[in-house]
């Protein structure tokens, strides 16, 4: 899925919101997760997941195309963790199948 297709969605189903509020919700969320992951703290959506940053160090790399060595500079990376109400849901649905 993707965010055209989420707010379509929530369009869809309330009906009293048109899509362009629709739109403006689901912007507006994602823009407080990121500006949030920015200020380095941790989204927690209960039964959802968890959203957090993690640092990776500097190191050395290859350039796939040369093989040349390069540096590679730490880094902040987003980091995301299923929380167990949709493993469970996965792990049911893939059960069914």
């Amino acid at each position: 899925m993707i965010r055209s297709e989420l707010i379509q969605k929530i369009a869809e189903e309330n009906p009293h919101l048109q899509q362009r509020h629709a739109e403006a919700i689901v912007n507006a969320i994602f823009e407080e997760i990121i500006e949030a992951l920015a200020q380095g703290d941790r989204v927690e959506l209960r039964g959802f997941g968890a959203f957090s940053v993690k640092l990776r160090d500097a190191r050395i790399g290859r350039n796939p195309r040369t093989g040349e060595t390069v540096e590679v500079e730490e880094k902040c990376v987003p980091f995301f963790k299923a929380g167990k109400l949709l493993r469970e849901r996965l792990n049911a649905a893939k059960a069914s199948e």
